[in-house]
């Protein structure tokens, strides 16, 4: 590690300390030349596949535009910073244990939306509204009722229709 200083080629590690979730690893260093002391963060480097788009378009997989995902899907709801960087861990694991190369975006999607039904119902119907293209409010009931069938009453959740709602005929001419 050359020194930032002085640029000579010798620096010694005079302290190293792992960070709070084991990713990365901060080391002080001093230069032997001219004495200087800096940090270095040492970070795990791993390749994740390529995304494929629905258009056919190849990108580098961002977890920057995955946690944008997220936070706009669980805006204003009661979803912590720690379950929001744990839902996004997961789903990077599961994208690095695909073993692919390159991924379609819809399979991303499909994992984050898994995440998002266990965190919050209403953050996982506002993701699936995009992700889906929702066309009508027909839409969204269909994928809320769907959901409320599939969990369990007893989720610690608040229920996305309330009793006295009235389910809407598709079928029906408005």
């Amino acid at each position: 590690m050359h020194c930032p200083f002085c640029q000579h080629t010798d620096t010694r590690v005079i302290d190293s300390r792992v960070s709070e979730d084991g990713a990365t690893i901060r080391r002080r260093r001093e230069c032997e030349a001219c004495g200087e002391r800096f940090s270095t963060l040492e970070n795990i480097e791993i390749k994740l596949p390529t995304v494929i788009k629905s258009d056919g378009r190849r990108d580098s997989f961002d977890a920057r535009k995955l946690r944008l995902g997220f936070d706009r899907a669980l805006q204003k709801r009661p979803v912590s910073e720690e379950q929001i960087e744990s839902a996004v861990r997961a789903v990077v694991h599961q994208i690095r244990m695909s073993g692919e190369r390159e991924l379609p975006s819809r399979r991303i999607g499909e994992f984050v939306m898994a995440e998002l039904r266990k965190l919050d119902h209403v953050g996982y119907v506002r993701f699936a509204s995009v992700y889906r293209s929702f066309e009508d409010v027909a839409d969204f009931r269909e994928e809320i009722e769907k959901l409320e069938r599939e969990l369990p009453a007893a989720s610690g959740q608040l229920p996305l229709l309330g009793a006295d709602v009235v389910p809407i005929d598709k079928n029906k001419k408005r």
